[in-house]
């Protein structure tokens, strides 16, 4: 439950960002219009739009919703990508829990002997595996994404376990 407040307050602070950025747009279209206007222009420009165009996009643009525009084309800032803190740890905390319950079969039937072994074993297996889902479902290559999460989370285990016999924490 630890990663949904800590991806609540790394959004939230994304957001308070994204919130502190448009109210300095704003200040900045209501101070000196015309240069916002051939800022935008410049960003259209540097997309690939000859001079002429990239100013009348701007203008229009402007003239609908001049705030929104420079959200989007200058900071990056839209409804779809805008931080979402409570759907961020919501998610978080499904994702975690039911990859935190994934390897529990496994656990709960190995021998008592073995089970540092097991665990650490069918959670990279696992995952690996959604790794591996997860790049698929984002269109990308299943075997890199697969690479990808079973390195960080081999490494993470390593420095996890390492903390630990470095504290002797199994007493």
């Amino acid at each position: 439950m630890s990663m949904a407040p800590g991806e609540y307050v790394s959004v939230s602070s994304q957001a308070d960002t994204e919130r502190a950025d448009l109210d300095i747009e704003r200040r900045e279209l209501e101070q000196d219009t015309e240069s916002e206007r051939r800022e935008l222009a410049a960003i259209y420009m540097k997309r690939g739009l000859e001079a002429p165009l990239a100013r009348q996009v701007a203008e229009q643009l402007m003239e609908h919703h001049a705030l929104g525009a420079h959200a989007r084309d200058e900071l990056g800032i839209s409804e779809t990508l805008k931080a979402r803190p409570i759907q961020a740890a919501i998610t978080s905390a499904i994702t975690f829990s039911v990859g935190a319950a994934v390897p529990l079969p496994a656990v709960l039937l190995s021998p008592h002997e073995l089970l540092p072994y097991v665990a650490s074993a069918s959670a990279l297996f696992f995952l690996t595996v959604l790794g591996a889902l997860a790049a698929r479902a984002g269109g990308s290559r299943p075997l890199h994404g697969a690479l990808r999460v079973a390195f960080w989370g081999a490494l993470a285990m390593l420095i996890t376990g390492a903390v630990g016999n470095l504290f002797d924490t199994r007493s």
